[in-house]
């Protein structure tokens, strides 16, 4: 059986993820750009509330994954700070301007969150080489990469996917995520064997997870 990650961008989201079934809760701001650090008072509200695991998405504006010095500032006081509040782990990335990984900022940053375990997010769908990514987000120290497999959804980047899963191993946990719902979960799982699933669980058009969906996530993912 997989596990199953949602994306929530409020807090009923995270209610409505822990109450169906899922085993961790992804929690972002600003679904709009695809993600931004959400506010403390946002992420301690949550913590009250979940008994599953709880990762924080650490990025400090939409757009691009190359960051000034400040903004590279600015999401090192966030880790700081969220790892004070009892999280589980920590969602970011950082690529150059060659769409390379940024070893150095990217070790930095998984330094500083440590002991926590941190994924790196989707800006490795931007990558120019995903296996020379692999490797550099390995060597920097995540433990999960959350990726469509370098195309706009799990579903375009199948063959990608399993690519990946098979370079990777045991070395790191690839989990996709990006167009997954439940009416592809099931294949996404068997071609791949992914261990590990992302998805929103929108199915209304609204920005809140919807029940019925983790629901069905869940119980699809059991049956790969």
């Amino acid at each position: 059986m997989a596990k199953i990650e949602i994306a929530s961008f409020n807090i009923q989201s995270a209610i409505i993820a822990q109450q169906n079934g899922a085993d961790r809760v992804e929690l972002c701001a600003e679904m709009n750009v695809g993600g931004t650090t959400p506010s403390i008072a946002d992420i301690k509200e949550v913590r009250a509330v979940l008994n599953i695991d709880l990762n924080v998405m650490i990025r400090p504006r939409g757009g691009d994954f190359v960051y000034t010095g400040d903004e590279f500032q600015q999401m090192k006081n966030e880790i700081l700070a969220i790892k004070e509040l009892g999280v589980d782990g920590l969602v970011f990335g950082i690529l150059n301007a060659d769409n390379t990984v940024n070893t150095a900022q990217n070790k930095e940053l998984v330094d500083l969150a440590s002991p926590l375990p941190c994924t790196f997010h989707r800006a490795f769908d931007t990558v120019q080489n995903m296996q020379i990514a692999l490797e550099d987000v390995i060597s920097c120290g995540f433990k999960t990469i959350l990726t469509s497999g370098c195309e706009p959804t799990v579903n375009q980047g199948l063959s990608n996917l399993k690519q990946l899963v098979e370079w990777a191993g045991t070395r790191i946990t690839i989990m996709p995520g990006g167009g997954l719902r439940s009416t592809n979960i099931a294949h996404i799982l068997q071609e791949t064997g992914a261990l590990y699933c992302h998805s929103s669980a929108i199915t209304d058009g609204t920005d809140t997870a919807v029940a019925e969906e983790v629901q069905a996530l869940k119980s699809k993912s059991s049956r790969s």
